[in-house]
This record gives C-alpha cells, structure tokens and sequence, in this order.
C-alpha cells in the first residue's frame, strides 16, 4: 500500500541532502490544501530555507527563493493561473506576534496561497490552528530530519 505524503512526514523522513529535501517538500506541496500555513521549527542549519525553496519549485515558482531574514516576508507570485502565491515569512527578528501588524500580512493572504514561517515560535500566538508544524534537525551524521506534528 502506497503511502501518502503526510503520513510519511508523520513517520518522520530523513533526507542526505539538501536536495533530497527540495525533492520531499515539493512533493508535500503538491499534496496541500488551498490557504495553506507551514510553520517551520527548527535550530538555524536545520534545513528550513532549502525546505522552503522545494515548496515553491513544487508549486511550480521557478524564480530563486532565499532566506528573508532582512525583508522579513517575500512573495512569489502564482507560477500559473489557478495556483497558489508563494508567501515566505522569516520572523526571527520579529519579537512577538503584534509585530506582524505593521507587515499588514493578511493583505498578502489573497487565495489561493501557500504561506511558509520559518521560525514560527517568535509569532506562534497569531498561528492559526489548522496551520501544518514541520520539525527539521540537522542529525549528527549530517542527515536532515523531517517530521509533521
């Protein structure tokens, strides 16, 4: 029996390459619900951004995705009509969740999206609750953890 995506994150994946782990979050990102919210724990090294960077080649954004730890939030328009915007929000220089007002985030939210937090713990009172937790780690032998809450 074939298993789906989210039940092999819940298992907990682990991948020996930062491509590996471009590859597992594309395939995650063709697999999600309209509107949906990632939040991304994990250590800095841990693998968020090339996690990040998988979800938008999954949704078809071809342009490059980076960290926006200075811009704090990019957009990545819809790579093709009826497809979600690529949102990518970085708050670890956010202090608290009322630091997302002066962002006016919501006004980005238009559906259909695919928002993606890295550092989600700085913000985690505006989470909402169907938002999806990944846990990333960096193991001791270099592989990369991967596990869905």
């Amino acid at each position: 029996m074939a298993t789906n995506i989210f039940d092999k994150l819940r298992a907990g994946a682990e991948t020996g390459s930062a491509d590996a782990s471009r590859a597992l979050a594309a395939e995650l990102a063709r697999a999600l619900p309209p509107n949906a919210i990632l939040a991304l724990h994990g250590d800095l090294g841990a693998g968020k951004t090339p996690f990040a960077q998988g979800l938008a080649r999954g949704l078809g954004i071809t342009g490059p995705v980076t960290s926006p730890t200075f811009n704090i939030l990019t957009q990545h328009p819809a790579a093709r009509p009826n497809t979600p915007t690529f949102l990518h929000l970085d708050a670890y220089r956010l202090e608290n969740a009322s630091a997302l007002d002066g962002l006016m985030l919501e006004d980005f939210m238009l559906p259909p999206f695919v928002l993606v937090i890295e550092w989600p713990e700085n913000i985690a009172a505006w989470l909402p609750t169907d938002a999806l937790h990944l846990d990333l780690a960096l193991l001791p032998d270099g592989r990369h953890s991967i596990r869905l809450r």
